[in-house]
This record gives structure tokens, C-alpha cells and sequence, in this order.
């Protein structure tokens, strides 16, 4: 899941309070807007919240994002019409990145579920579908579930819930202390656990690039719980300014921004994302242009940029061709902590999408010249094997 902090939202809107606002606050974190939430954006500094991640396990409240459950007559079949991912071949306890379609083939959001076995957090019936969905866009998603799927389709919105992320190399040993046998978890599974009398919903995921886990937990329960993980030496809180900075570097996409209505899978270079059951029956939103492009091309290519010089290039720079003229649009960009280069992804014609060719950036009337490289920035360092 991709929110970060460059989505901020208009002050002049309501802004929400998420369950460990005070505790933030009482941490110094710096507050801002985001997605319609008070968030804090950083605590002593992006830099050293960025390295401290990269190095140890840092502490995101991600409370914003939207916590949904998908059961009822057909359920899976229903989500199949919305989502490319085999949602029916998911099996109990794993988690899969998919993504929300219009029939346009345009992305309304990128997304996370996992099948929930019997012994969930939730109290259910297992087999239920569990999924995190950007908080930015949280309404608009459940306004197309509630267009497109049956009236059978039962979708709970799990509002008073908080979700937390530990995130970084030292993460499974900080947790593994508050939460044994987290470590027993491999990335992209899930499983309930315990703390407290308290149900906790846990995946060993995270949108970083780092190992790690998140943590379903009901809201009162989040500020003894992140108490609880900051008394650990190798946590501390982390705002959405690292977030973004991390996710960047890990060539993860930011919905808003490298993905929305306009984009496809394809041109997104999100194409795993439509598993091969899916891929030769179709089916799903926008299928015949998604799989088209997937056969011949897409115009537009999403591509990482190292830029030349000290100076970040920032969404909203534009790609120029030899004469000058616009042939594409940074959509993130900022200085790479752990690279200590400024970087960007852009949308290039697929003819400059190959790595190694050189490309123009303009912004704010300067040119400044870029490479194109392959992603991630950063090496993931996903855990795939049990410990």
C-alpha cells in the first residue's frame, strides 16, 4: 500500500483525528493534514528517521488506511469482476497486491487482501477476504464495491480498528519480543495473534522495501501497544515524510501520484499484478485494454530516474524531447537518503524507457539531465523463508 506524505489534503477540510494522535504528539512528532487525518510527517527529522529504518525498525501509524472485509454469497467471484489477482485461488493466511480497475482499464486504487482462515482476529467465519486500501481514497473504493458487487456481497468496514507498521531489518526481533512467534511468519502471510486480551491481526509486510510486519489491532488498544514496541532499543516512530522517502527509494508506486484513473497496469510496470489464471480467462474491469497493451505495449512506461547533479526533481517536472517538447511527467521525486542521489519515476514514451538512456527533465524553467535505471533504487530485503 502506497500513502504517503506528499497526498496531503486542503486545510480548510475537516480534518480527523486517528487513535494515537496524543501519542504522537506527546513524542514531538510535527502534524500535518494527510488524507483527511492529523499525521504526523516527522518526529528529528526525515533524514534520520529515513536511516534509522533502513538500519533498525522504525514505528508507522498508518491508522488512515481503509480496513475492509469482503464476505457473503459468491464473494470472491464478485471481487473477481473489480480485481486481475486470482482471488479465488488465495489460499488461507496469504496475502496478495492487487489492484482496484475501472472498466476503463484506469487504476481507482492499489491494494492489499488476505484470505482469512478460521482463527482470524475478527471474530468471522474464515475464508472471508481481509483488505488494507489507501486512505485517501477509502470512500471512493467502497462507493465501486457497493456499485459493482452483488447485493449478497457483505463489506464491513473495520473503522475502529488502528493499523500499525514496523518496519526494518531489526523489526522481526523487536516483535518477536512483544508478539512471539511473529518470526515463524514469512512475507506476504498473515496470522492472528494475541497481546494483552487483545485480537491482533498481523502480516510480515510493509511498504518499504524493508522486512517487516503490519498490525490490525483495535484502537484502544494502539497507544499501550506502541508503548510497548517503542521500549524495545531498536524502534522508534516514524513519520510519512520517511515513508515516502522509503517507499521511493524501494520503487513502490504512490497511489495519486505514479498511479490513478488515467494509468493502466501496464504503463504502471504493475503487470504482475494480473496472475495468469486471470490473465488467459479475463473478466475483469478493463480487460480487453489491459490485456491488449500487456500483448503489444503500452505507450507510456512508469521508469526510475537517477538525476544528474545534487538537485531533486519533484512531481509535476516534465520529460522533453530533443526540440523541447513535453513527452512526459515526473510523478515523485527527492533526494535518496541511503543512495544520496536524487531520484524520480516518470512516465516515458516506451521507446526511452530502456535503462541506461539519458533523458531531459524541466522543471521550473531548468533542464536537468537524468538516467533511466532499474527499479528498485534500494535492494528489497523481503524475508521469504522462515526463521
Amino acid at each position: 500500500m502506497s500513502d504517503t506524505a506528499e497526498d496531503t489534503v486542503a486545510t480548510d477540510l475537516p480534518i480527523e483525528t486517528l487513535p494515537l494522535d496524543a501519542w504522537h504528539r506527546a513524542r514531538g512528532g510535527r502534524m500535518v493534514p494527510f488524507a483527511g487525518y492529523a499525521m504526523p510527517v516527522q518526529y528529528e527529522g526525515i533524514m534520520a528517521e529515513h536511516l534509522w529504518t533502513r538500519e533498525h525498525a522504525g514505528l508507522f501509524d498508518v491508522s488512515h488506511m481503509g480496513q475492509l472485509l469482503f464476505s457473503g454469497v459468491a464473494f470472491d467471484a464478485g471481487l473477481e469482476t473489480l480485481l486481475p489477482g486470482d482471488v479465488k485461488g488465495l489460499g488461507e493466511g496469504r496475502m496478495r497486491y492487487s489492484l482496484l480497475l475501472s472498466e476503463e482499464g484506469g487504476i481507482h486504487d492499489d491494494l492489499m487482501m488476505t484470505r482469512l482462515p478460521a482463527d482470524n482476529a475478527f471474530e468471522i467465519d474464515g475464508g472471508t477476504i481481509y483488505m488494507v486500501v489507501n486512505g485517501a481514497t477509502k470512500w471512493d473504493d467502497l462507493g465501486v464495491f457497493r456499485e459493482f458487487l452483488p447485493d449478497e456481497v457483505t463489506i464491513n468496514h473495520l473503522e475502529d480498528q488502528a493499523l500499525l507498521a514496523l518496519q526494518g531489518p531489526e523489526a522481526v526481533t523487536a516483535l518477536a519480543r512483544v508478539l512471539p512467534g511473529v518470526e515463524k511468519l514469512v512475507f506476504m502471510t498473515a496470522a492472528a495473534f494475541e497481546w494483552n486480551g487483545n485480537p491482533l491481526w498481523v502480516s510480515r509486510s510493509g511498504y518499504t522495501g524493508e522486512d517487516g510486519y503490519e498490525i490490525s489491532l483495535p484502537g484502544e488498544a494502539a497507544e499501550a501497544f506502541a508503548d510497548a514496541l517503542t521500549a524495545q532499543p531498536e524502534v522508534k516512530p516514524i513519520g510519512l515524510g520517511a515513508r515516502d522517502s522509503l517507499r521511493l527509494e524501494a520503487g513502490l508506486p504512490l497511489y495519486g501520484h505514479d498511479l490513478d484513473l488515467e494509468t493502466t497496469p501496464v504503463a504502471a510496470d504493475l503487470g504482475f499484478a494480473l496472475s495468469k489464471r486471470r490473465r488467459e480467462e479475463g473478466g475483469f474491469a478493463g480487460a480487453e485494454r489491459i490485456l491488449a497493451e500487456r500483448e503489444q505495449g503500452s505507450a507510456m512506461k512508469r521508469v526510475g530516474l537517477i538525476v544528474e547533479g545534487r538537485q531533486p526533481v519533484r512531481e509535476g517536472a516534465v520529460v522533453v524531447d530533443a526540440t523541447g517538447a513535453e513527452v512526459g511527467k515526473v510523478t515523485s521525486g527527492g533526494f535518496a537518503p541511503s543512495v544520496q542521489k536524487p531520484i524520480a519515476m516518470a512516465y516515458v514514451p516506451s521507446a526511452l524507457a530502456a535503462a541506461g538512456t539519458t533523458i531531459t527533465l524541466v522543471q521550473r524553467g531548468k533542464q536537468h539531465s537524468a538516467e533511466v535505471v532499474a527499479m528498485p533504487f534500494v535492494p528489497h530485503r523481503y524475508v521469504r523463508k522462515g526463521a
